[in-house]
């Protein structure tokens, strides 16, 4: 017999609703093979996509930057200590109310597309494609969450990437590929969403998706990202740490059809980055 595991789902929405689904009983048809190897397609990307130069396996360090200068290196008397990799005194990063800017010490290589650097404004994240700046195996730039700016430091040889071996992964059910039905939100609303950092951030939500499941409906609210017409979900259930990441999971799905429906395909599901590195900033 096939584990339970994959059938214990009791679903909560951005840590708002709660519904509980009864176990799975038997299979309704055997898996189509094409459906299964695309799954399995999806999670290899997903490990590429995690394992590349710029992917949350080389996260090396999170660097929170106070008003005025900010020195950093790998010296122990920098305001932010950057790994041995670095240069001891590398420069400075100036926080002011509407910029930050870096300044570089003389003869330190560090480097903006392939031209070196003394002084530049940065672009953050918020703003777009960030300035990202180079030193070596390592690469760093601006990340703005809230009203806060902090220094996000990628090391393209990190031991967490290096050492990575792939995800464990539940088997694919086709029985968790679900049709849902999309009920907009009139007027769009917010809800508050806790963060790894301690923080609670308003996120708007264009509205929720309901599916019946062993005849029960179930309701998840749906967030919207900026820039993406994908519905977005946070949800946690009956594995969640303990089988799986104490902080929930998260799911994409389309943009809901004329109609109204929407795919829900929970094979998708998916760690936040904050599962894999101390140094991200999710939502939970």
């Amino acid at each position: 017999m096939r584990s339970q595991r994959l059938s214990r789902i009791g679903i909560v929405t951005t840590g708002i609703v709660w519904a509980t689904a009864v176990a799975i009983s038997g299979y309704a048809s055997p898996p189509d093979t094409s459906y299964v190897e695309s799954i399995e397609t999806w999670r290899r990307d997903r490990e590429v996509r995690l394992t590349s130069d710029d992917g949350w396996l080389t996260l090396a360090g999170l660097f929170w930057l106070s008003e005025g200068e900010n020195s950093f290196g790998s010296d122990s008397s920098n305001d932010l200590i950057f790994s041995d990799k670095a240069a001891p005194r590398i420069g400075r990063f100036i926080l002011e109310p509407d910029r930050v800017r870096v300044e570089v010490e003389r003869g330190v290589p560090v480097l903006h597309d392939g031209q070196p650097v003394r002084q530049l404004d940065l672009v953050s994240d918020a703003d777009g494609q960030p300035t990202i700046l180079s030193l070596g195996d390592l690469s760093f730039y601006i990340i703005k969450r809230g009203d806060k700016r902090a220094i996000r430091l990628n090391d393209r040889n990190h031991p967490e990437r290096l050492s990575f071996h792939g995800i464990e992964s539940f088997p694919v059910d086709h029985m968790w590929r679900i049709s849902a039905r999309f009920e907009p939100h009139e007027p769009l609303h917010t809800i508050p969403i806790p963060t790894v950092l301690g923080t609670v951030t308003e996120q708007a939500s264009w509205g929720s998706v309901a599916f019946v499941r062993d005849g029960r409906e179930h309701r998840l609210d749906v967030l919207a990202e900026p820039g993406d017409e994908r519905l977005f979900i946070i949800f946690a259930d009956k594995t969640t740490a303990r089988e799986t990441y104490g902080g929930g999971r998260y799911l994409y799905a389309d943009a809901p059809g004329p109609d109204g429906t929407v795919v829900l395909d929970f094979n998708k599901a998916y760690n936040p980055p904050c599962a894999f590195t101390a140094f991200a900033t999710c939502p939970l």
